[in-house]
């Protein structure tokens, strides 16, 4: 088995990195970006939809509305029988 390699092998010296009182900076391409394109916040904005769409609340209106006859009719029959 071996072991993983360090990826810095020399963290004290990095490529680029201006001696104490030189004046410039890192060249481009040797730092990584400010931010990565993995957050949740990619992508365009799509404000959500609130509460459900019609069709299923039409139908679990109608369930209601049958299961409560359903129940007043039975109620009626006993009452009667």
């Amino acid at each position: 088995m071996t072991t993983p390699s360090n990826p810095d092998p020399a963290p004290r010296v990095t490529p680029g990195d201006p001696t104490p009182g030189a004046v410039g900076g890192v060249p481009p391409g040797e730092t990584l970006p400010a931010e990565s394109g993995t957050g949740t916040g990619t992508g365009p904005y799509r404000p959500l939809r609130r509460g459900w769409a019609a069709g299923p609340l039409l139908i679990v209106g109608l369930l209601v509305v049958a299961f409560a006859l359903f129940f007043l009719v039975y109620a009626i029959v006993l009452a009667t029988g």
